[in-house]
């Protein structure tokens, strides 16, 4: 059979009906149709039916009319079935097999690895010898795609999954298709990759992403002034180069107020224990 066929949608006819399925062919190739793969009644031979060809756990090509959405050519959420340490997450497409999701292409710290049940945002690949695995989608596939969150998610509370972690912060996509962006003093515990989150929208970019928290409602000021000013340190890993002695012009081109309320708002943190001054800088408290 030819490889180029394995992981993709093809039309194929009918030629015969046996014990197992049906056979189905493209005129230059064969293949088993099983009776529990087909999805529809199919009433003679010589129809024509829209399949998944893929290679099953017996190491034999077969077919499904139940086409996944997970392909060589096509990305798409697939639950997390199996984690082996020493090979990384098998994924489970909607076909009678596993894919795997190599440790190369999982989190280099074990902490935020996937556990059984979540769900990995994937497409199916081919490596050098033909084989066929999963693999996370790319940032770069992600902003290909991206659906624009409008201004009025401000504040707002939604849901998505992790399909990206690293060192800078977690990213999430939601069903709605909107990307969202968590860094690290936004959380106290970090997701794992492929982990369902609920977080708060604490800022709408003008790319039209998100920027996320996981900490609790409470811990947050209702000023305005106050959350721009933490909105802003957070976009700047935590520091900044205003404190309460900057200049009103520099404050107010940075933030388009003025210095009294920067200082206000400036103290409303500090006195929360949220940000600290130190050496010309205001910088988010660890805690």
């Amino acid at each position: 059979m030819k490889e180029s066929i394995i992981g993709t949608i093809q039309s194929m006819n009918v030629t015969k009906r046996v014990a197992e399925g049906f056979i189905i062919s493209n005129d230059e190739e064969e293949i088993l149709l099983p009776h529990d793969q087909v999805n529809k009644e199919i009433e003679k031979v010589g129809e024509s039916v829209n399949v998944f060809v893929y290679v099953n756990r017996n190491k034999s090509p077969t077919a499904t009319m139940f086409l996944p959405e997970v392909r060589l050519d096509s990305y798409g959420w697939a639950e997390v079935e199996e984690v082996v340490q020493n090979l990384g997450a098998f994924v489970d497409i909607g076909v009678d097999k596993e894919f795997l999701v190599s440790k190369d292409h999982l989190p280099a710290l074990k902490d935020v690895w996937p556990e059984n049940g979540d769900w990995l945002f994937v497409s199916l690949e081919k490596d050098k010898k033909g084989r066929i695995f999963a693999e996370p989608i790319s940032e770069g596939e992600v902003l290909e795609d991206l659906t624009i969150a409008p201004k009025t998610l401000l504040n707002e509370t939604i849901v998505g999954r992790v399909y990206r972690s690293t060192k800078a912060g977690s990213f999430i996509l939601t069903e709605e298709g909107y990307r969202g962006f968590i860094h690290p003093f936004e959380r106290k515990v970090e997701p794992r990759l492929g982990e369902t989150i609920e977080g708060r929208v604490i800022d709408v970019k003008d790319d039209g992403t998100l920027n996320l928290s996981l900490r609790p409602l409470k811990q947050y000021s209702m000023d305005p002034d106050a959350d721009q000013i933490y909105n802003y340190l957070v976009d700047h890993d935590g520091v900044m180069p205003f404190t309460d002695k900057s200049q009103p012009d520099e404050i107010r081109e940075s933030f388009n107020i003025s210095k009294s309320a920067f200082k206000r708002a400036l103290g409303k943190l500090m006195k929360e224990g949220k940000v600290v001054q130190s050496d010309g800088q205001t910088v988010i408290k660890h805690e």
